[in-house]
């Protein structure tokens, strides 16, 4: 009896300590906060730079979520994946707050629809789902989105990603992987107060105000959009300044051009001005078409010949490592166009959905955090490019065709007749061509070794003949860049009306500014990859009962056998114990 009070006593002793313990570890980790991410892909882990981003902020960040209610589980994976991360979040900051709404309830239809259209206007783009309800299913829409505010500013911000082609689960997982990179990238331009300067190239025939006008808006939610006039004079591109001493010291105007499909030459002074542009640091992001094609040429007569423009930027673009190639690259993974396939009785024309095989879609397989995760870019009359040259640039190749894929030279005849035609796939065995590339290191002038003394030495020129770690973006298709306009109205750049689907344009182009102007950190994030461990569809089903029974009998005889086990040993313990009552 004496050695069982005592062995109550020693249990109730342990038990006192481990409610101690616990508690004192509960009231520690109210003000200390520590997580030990064990995963292999370190999933719940954020970057340095979004801690730092979110250690700065000065004021509340408010999220609305609109991610509450019925939905089918992989939107409840995103909404949970979305608060957990806004948890996250708000380990380092206090001014992080968020509330989840359901945009459908406690209305009737009509206020909906006006909420509804309200949220579209305001940028958020819905999904359409099927919900069964009874015996019939019926469509509804959500938006897996969030409108974000701070100060006086609010910015919308989509949390499912858009991918063609793509398997749902895969889609789910991609917008995951890019949740920390759209939440903290939003907070970055909600919070920006100082902007960069980007500006457009004009006097070359380059797109004009209404074509380049969705890409100057989505930029210039963070920068500063101007659109500049190469007229051969130095202060287009450049700041010149002189102190008390009489010393004139030389910058750029802008961070960032972007030259946007020219169709005229450059005369050589523009190209000097470029040269030098660059060697000070300057980016460039070249949007250039090799060859003339339209298909606004092709809409007015059923063939178009095809000739390459005369830029007379060659030997300058070789100076940077790449060739534009004077070809046209045909794609069976392409984007259809509306064609007149005939006429109906009453003599109404008779349209189709036909792939143009001169439109291809380019869908993104780099790693390279400029297009990872994008989502299919759409193009028109694409060119290939090579690099050539400078073999101390790294040259990195971002965005290229499909296996399928043939070459067409230039000049050459581009007919609507391809289409009646099924396409031999012998043909497209030119797999992979290069259509945009990214340049990095220290650029050589072209002018070096052969600039006129008078130049050289001239004070106000200050020539230089190497540039500091610098980097070029190059993109063989003028019209990525360009809108389409509906009702004289601009569209989203990279949203196509005639099949209404929504592209990666607008994306590809705002990551190649940040990365180009310095936000390497942040599109760093876009490279977490989180790997999609999925069952095996065919094995589980041919296993199902094996796995049914494993999963009912396995628990149940662990269970047995640890009780068999505790009771032997309380048999062995309690049975040496004397037998005071005999």
């Amino acid at each position: 009896m004496k050695h069982t009070n005592s062995l109550k006593k020693s249990n109730l002793i342990q038990l006192g300590y481990l409610l101690l313990i616990v508690i004192s570890l509960n009231i520690i980790g109210a003000f200390l906060f520590a997580r030990f991410d064990l995963t292999a892909d370190k999933r719940y882990s954020l970057s340095e730079s979004t801690k730092k981003q979110l250690k700065e902020l000065d004021d509340i960040v408010y999220f609305q979520v609109y991610l509450e209610g019925d939905y089918p589980a992989g939107f409840k994976r995103l909404a949970k994946e979305t608060r957990e991360m806004l948890d996250e979040f708000r380990m380092y900051s206090d001014n992080i707050q968020y509330q989840f709404v359901n945009p459908a309830e406690g209305a009737d239809q009509k206020e909906v629809a006006n909420r509804y259209k309200e949220l579209v206007n305001k940028g958020l783009q819905p999904t359409q789902i099927q919900i069964k309800d009874a015996d019939s299913y019926k469509t509804q829409n959500i938006f897996p989105a969030a409108l974000v505010s701070y100060k006086q500013r609010e910015l919308p911000v989509q949390l499912m990603v858009s991918r063609l082609n793509t398997p749902p689960e895969e889609v789910l997982n991609y917008s995951i992987e890019s949740l920390e990179y759209n939440l903290i990238n939003v907070i970055r331009k909600l919070t920006t107060n100082k902007k960069k300067k980007v500006a457009f190239t004009t006097g070359h025939g380059e797109l004009n105000d209404m074509d380049i006008s969705a890409a100057a808006y989505a930029l210039s939610e963070h920068y500063n959009v101007e659109r500049v006039l190469l007229d051969e004079q130095l202060k287009t591109l450049r700041i010149t300044e002189e102190d008390s001493t009489g010393k004139i010291t030389v910058a750029n105007r802008f961070d960032a051009l972007i030259i946007a499909r020219p169709t005229q030459p450059f005369t050589e002074k523009e190209i000097f001005l470029l040269d030098q542009f660059v060697m000070r640091g300057g980016k460039i992001l070249w949007y250039l078409d090799p060859v003339m094609a339209s298909i606004d040429s092709l809409q007015k007569a059923p063939e178009m010949p095809t000739i390459a423009y005369n830029l007379n930027l060659e030997e300058l673009l070789f100076s940077y490592g790449v060739r534009f190639n004077t070809d046209l690259l045909l794609d069976l993974n392409a984007l259809p166009i509306v064609v007149n396939t005939g006429r109906l009785a009453n003599n109404t024309p008779q349209q189709q959905m036909i792939p143009f095989f001169y439109f291809p879609i380019l869908t993104p397989t780099s790693n390279h955090a400029i297009v990872k995760n994008l989502n299919a870019i759409k193009t028109e009359f694409v060119s290939s490019i090579d690099l050539v040259g400078n073999k101390s640039l790294q040259k990195t190749v971002l965005l290229t065709t499909s296996k399928y894929t043939k070459r067409q030279l230039v000049p050459n005849i581009v007919s609507l007749n391809v289409l009646r035609y099924k396409p031999d796939p012998r043909e497209y065995n030119q797999s992979y061509k290069t259509v945009a590339a990214l340049v990095e290191g220290k650029f050589v002038s072209m002018y070096s070794g052969r600039m006129p003394v008078r130049l050289d030495t001239a004070q106000e020129i200050q020539f230089l003949t190497e540039s500091p770690a610098s980097k070029m973006i190059f993109v063989a298709d003028g019209d990525m860049l360009k809108n389409q306009n509906s009702q004289g109205q601009p569209l989203e750049l990279g949203f196509d009306k005639y099949t209404q689907t929504l592209f990666g344009n607008k994306d590809f182009l705002l990551n190649c500014v940040d990365y180009l102007c310095g936000d390497e950190e942040l599109l760093q994030v876009r490279t977490r990859e989180l790997k999609l461990r999925l069952l095996d569809s065919t094995k589980t089903e041919r296993q199902k009962t094996t796995f049914q029974v494993l999963n009912v009998v396995l628990p149940l005889g662990i269970i047995a056998i640890i009780g068999v086990v505790l009771i032997v040993i309380r048999k062995r313990k309690y049975g040496k114990l004397p037998n005071k009552g005999r």
